[in-house]
């Protein structure tokens, strides 16, 4: 019993200290959490869509010195080909925070697609993968108030309501989709 009350307060020191569990291989370099947007182009080249929203966080309100941080969050899409992954990575102030994998990639530059593919929760970028440019793109800028009403902070979060409009093809019908910071909230079905 000993011995294992020692290695239970050190695990959390290795875990602390270990490295993430995901990294991109583009070629044989690797991209990893905390490199810079333009180390990441150097690797991987341009990525084939992007899309970029902010935060912008108050501290201290109400008191003497009141302070404020504007976090700029850029979400870069790479596609790789249809026998991998799409990738999308997210960059805070222009460092990776964090990757995430999405269905398979495809040849070309995407669309036209099936519009019955488009669901809830799917990214703008898997979006434009998928289907390609929207015919008309609408955005319509809004924010949220997020407080504290603890520590005296608040948080103003965009809300960026897009809209984007994908024509009839073939047998069919026109598409209206809405999206929430990049993600598809809604679909409708326009005659």
């Amino acid at each position: 019993m000993k011995r294992v009350l020692p290695m239970l307060f050190a695990l959390p020191l290795l875990l602390a200290w270990a490295h993430p569990a995901w990294a991109l291989r583009c070629g044989t370099r690797l991209v990893e959490q905390g490199d810079q947007d333009f180390q990441v182009r150097e690797r991987c080249g341009d990525p084939f869509f992007v899309d970029s929203y902010a935060t912008f966080a108050r501290n201290g309100t109400g008191a003497p010195i009141e302070t404020g941080v504007e976090t700029v969050y850029d979400a870069w899409y790479y596609n790789f080909g249809p026998q991998q992954l799409m990738v999308r990575l997210l960059f805070a102030n222009g460092e990776l925070v964090r990757e995430q994998t999405l269905g398979y990639g495809f040849n070309g530059s995407g669309g036209p697609c099936n519009l019955d593919i488009i669901t809830d929760g799917m990214s703008s970028g898997e979006l434009y993968a998928r289907c390609g440019a929207p015919a008309e793109r609408r955005q319509i800028y809004g924010d949220a108030l997020l407080r504290d009403g603890f520590h005296g902070a608040r948080l103003l979060v965009p809300r960026i309501h897009e809209e984007w409009f994908y024509p009839a093809r073939g047998g069919d019908r026109a598409r209206e989709v809405l999206l929430l910071n990049g993600r598809v909230e809604d679909v409708k079905v326009v005659d």
